[in-house]
């Protein structure tokens, strides 16, 4: 399911100011230096012993059945290795060269390579409208078209879709007609903002057959496979009859129960099955150039482009590239890819100038989302055993950082998301908060490390922080003296955070939000309540007709109101808490939610409204004046939060 002059200094952390993006530097406070790092020779005896006392552990208590391991290095295959099992209750063990494995969105890197073959042959413009090269049309935004350039940066401004995105159901439609049964809206210019695009990379896909005139599974397999010998890869779903035994079980847990063979909707952003030995042979040919054994794929100088074709956005934090993205460690230029399914996680990182690759991918998620922590630290520690460098020892001073953290503080928005459907109120709900700590450093609840807890944060130049515990940095924007965007390592090749306009500011909606909840539940409850006592104690509400009418509508109101937001809750956990229902199963559901909530928000506030005027018309007693006007803000907020949240509108399209 990535970045500014490619040799930084040390820990490829010097900070480039420009006028537009980053204040001034102040003195940076003098730390003392430390010791030079021991530097590890990387040997296969070396490798095989660290990893070996590395990986089983970790394995079993972060609840993961198996891993695979693959390091190349100078043009061979210096390790790879089988951790654990690929059948946990057969014991079967997972064989490096043979277990299938699911990379993920590293399968993207090898849509970007046959991408790269026809820019190579001329047959891709990576700066024409993608729309010459297919049979619908992408619809412009702001007059502009996207480009190929665009898809492979992340930069194309699709929101997400994730209707289709990963079933366990064989009969699901294939890439071709997802692309087309809907494109996803485009929220950002072209170019201006990294969004990751599961669809961008799909559409990819299919140039690529309508270019090639095959199909994109056969393509991939003459075309890359077979010059590579990837003899046991494919993005064929179900899998081929002779490759299905050697696929390893996906696990959330490997204490669980075995998961079915996931099929990936946006085949071409993320259906390889693949084992080790196979992705070996793919980095050897990208860091050889484009060759594998006297074969190549590419052009030396088309490899080059594509690995060092650098998309700047919040220097000095990594860059996409074309397809690959810079995973840049202890001063050396890397280039990498993640990839998720829901049961494999892996990930994938070429150290170019050392002529070295280092692959790993897990079949569980593992026990507390174990899996995505592990291989993160695991390319952290291998690069910090034989590519080590000291860590950086300059330091804002203490005034500076706090005064810096404070204009960071406050409410942030994921660019990847949803913003024309009912999934936005994910990225509502989602939000990222900021905050200052009571020493003045930055705080960011939601960004955790290893430990469980909130990463400590240290600026060590204007705007530019260090993870205390890792590699990773964090950077903003600023514009006019005010931090517009940021992003960490991780995420800033394909994902920022920008600013929450006030309206849609979870900060306030929330707490408003769940104090309208309760003021309509009150009402919902004390109404019948209220209707028993009056009739036990022969105590009539004394209100004429029409405002009794308007007092028992209000009621209903209210009802309405509760029953559509628990509607909207249970449709929305349906279908987020398994993926296999974002298949268009839940279709039905969506609909009703959708008009009966819309008729319900809007038609509740209307019925309170009739209420707030008959009340303050007539000659009712203070508490029935607040309380209807505490009905009618609690109305107003329930609509205004469903609005902004796209819980009103209709489609199916997500």
């Amino acid at each position: 399911m990535n970045a500014l002059a490619r040799m930084l200094s040390l820990a490829g952390l010097t900070v480039l100011a420009s006028s537009s993006a980053f204040a001034a530097a102040p003195e940076d406070v003098p730390v003392a230096q430390p010791a030079a790092p021991v530097v590890v020779p990387l040997t296969a005896a070396d490798a095989n012993s660290w990893l070996d006392g590395y990986l089983p552990y970790a394995l079993k208590t972060g609840d993961i059945a198996g891993a695979v391991v693959a390091i190349v290095k100078d043009g061979e295959v210096l390790t790879v290795r089988g951790y654990g099992y690929a059948d946990v209750a057969a014991k079967k063990p997972v064989d490096p060269r043979l277990t299938l494995f699911r990379p993920g969105s590293v399968s993207k890197l090898f849509t970007w390579t046959a991408v790269m073959q026809l820019v190579e042959q001329g047959k891709i413009d990576l700066d024409a409208d993608v729309n010459q090269y297919l049979d619908f049309k992408i619809p412009p935004r702001e007059g502009k078209p996207i480009t190929m350039r665009n898809l492979m940066q992340h930069t194309a401004g699709f929101e997400e879709q994730a209707k289709g995105i990963i079933t366990e159901n064989s009969k699901a439609p294939g890439f071709e007609a997802l692309l087309k049964a809907w494109v996803p809206q485009r929220v950002f210019a072209p170019g201006t903002t990294p969004a990751y695009s599961n669809y961008g990379a799909s559409l990819a896909g299919y140039i690529v057959q309508r270019l090639s005139g095959e199909s994109f599974d056969s393509y991939i397999e003459k075309h890359i496979f077979e010059p590579l010998e990837m003899k046991y890869s494919t993005f064929r779903q179900p899998l081929p009859p002779e490759l299905a035994p050697l696929m390893s079980n996906g696990y959330r847990v490997a204490s669980g129960e075995p998961r079915a063979f996931e099929i990936v909707g946006p085949a071409p952003a993320g259906a390889l099955s693949s084992p080790g030995e196979d992705m070996a042979h793919f980095m050897i040919a990208h860091l050889q150039g484009g060759e594998f054994h006297g074969k190549r794929i590419l052009a030396a100088a088309t490899a080059e482009m594509m690995h060092n074709t650098p998309l700047t956005m919040l220097p000095p934090l990594n860059r996409m590239e074309l397809g690959f993205f810079e995973t840049n460690i202890n001063g050396y230029e890397v280039i990498g890819h993640l990839g998720d399914t829901d049961y494999f996680h892996t990930s994938l990182h070429l150290f170019l100038g050392e002529n070295v690759g280092f692959y790993v991918s897990f079949n569980s998620l593992g026990k507390e989302g174990a899996a995505h922590n592990l291989r993160g630290a695991l390319f952290q520690d291998f690069a910090d055993r034989y590519f080590p460098a000291p860590r950086p020892v300059s330091r804002v001073d203490a005034a500076t950082a706090a005064a810096h953290a404070a204009l960071l503080a406050g409410s942030w928005a994921n660019s990847r998301g949803s913003q024309s459907n009912f999934l936005a109120v994910a990225g509502l709900l989602g939000q990222i908060k900021i905050g200052v700590d009571k020493k003045g450093e930055l705080q960011i609840p939601d960004l955790k490390g290893l430990n469980g807890e909130p990463r400590r944060w240290v600026e060590i130049a204007p705007f530019v922080w260090l993870d205390a515990d890792s590699h990773d940095r964090l950077a903003a924007k600023v514009v006019d003296g005010k931090p517009v965007r940021w992003s960490f390592d991780l995420l800033s090749p394909f994902m920022v955070f920008d600013r929450v306009p006030w309206y849609a500011n979870s900060a306030w909606l929330k707490p408003l939000l769940g104090a309208s909840v309760v003021a309509l539940l009150l009402t919902a409850l004390l109404w019948p309540v209220a209707a028993w006592v009056r009739r036990r104690y022969k105590a009539p509400l004394g209100l004429d007709p029409a405002s009794f009418r308007a007092y028992r509508w209000s009621k209903i109101g209210a009802v309405l109101i509760l029953a559509a937001l628990g509607l909207w809750a249970m449709t929305i956990v349906l279908m987020l808490k398994n993926t296999n229902n974002l298949d268009g199963r839940l279709d039905a559901l969506l609909w009703f939610s959708e008009i009966f909530g819309t008729v319900a928000f809007i038609g509740g506030l209307l019925l309170t409204l009739w209420n707030l005027r008959a009340v303050w018309l007539g000659d009712r007693r203070w508490p029935a004046r607040v309380w209807s006007v505490v009905l009618c803000i609690s109305a107003a907020a329930v609509l205004w939060v469903a609005v902004v949240s796209r819980l009103v509108s209709f489609g199916t399209n997500y």
